[in-house]
């Protein structure tokens, strides 16, 4: 009897604990997890919101972000600016508020696009609402750099640079606080 009953408790068991693994949630790691910069700049802060795609051993820039077309610089939803004081970026004033940021990719050049809509899906680009599109820096890293990634990189107080990069490429605009 004793060896009958053993192996149907061992199953119970078994069953039991095989049915808990297959129903609990595991933990869910985003893609392309969010990221926020943040800087003070005068007397002010500014922030850049955007998802970071990882390059996964694809091609990135010419492959999956073609040249020439308007690109949503990261993943997911758009990648936003927030300034609470008046900026430049580049030569272009650039007043206290929130923006979207594209980047317009070129295999010489690249151009950031400063876009007043906002609260959209990255995909969703209104180039009617374009306060400015702004010549960047490009530059050929070194390295490979799997994480895509937005810095804002202060010089001093009230001046740096706003970096992009991802893969092979780093593209840089100045900033600076407007009094």
């Amino acid at each position: 009897m004793r060896r009958a009953v053993l192996p149907i408790v061992l199953s119970l068991l078994a069953a039991g604990a095989l049915a808990q693994s297959e129903t609990a949630p595991l933990p869910r790691v985003p893609l392309s997890p969010r990221a926020i910069e943040e800087i003070a700049v005068g007397t002010g802060q500014v922030q850049v919101e955007y998802s970071r795609p990882f390059a996964k051993d694809r091609k990135i820039f010419g492959g999956l972000v073609p040249w020439g077309t308007v690109w949503r610089t990261g993943a997911n939803a758009a990648t936003t600016l927030k300034t609470n004081v008046d900026l430049t970026l580049g030569d272009v004033v650039v007043p206290k508020g929130t923006y979207t940021l594209y980047t317009l990719p070129g295999e010489k050049s690249w151009k950031l696009i400063v876009n007043r809509q906002t609260g959209q899906w990255g995909t969703e680009y209104d180039p009617k609402m374009d306060l400015a599109r702004i010549a960047m820096k490009v530059e050929t890293r070194a390295d490979h750099l799997e994480a895509f990634t937005i810095s804002l990189l202060p010089e001093d107080a009230f001046r740096g640079s706003l970096r992009i990069s991802w893969e092979k490429l780093t593209l840089s605009v100045p900033y600076a606080y407007r009094k």
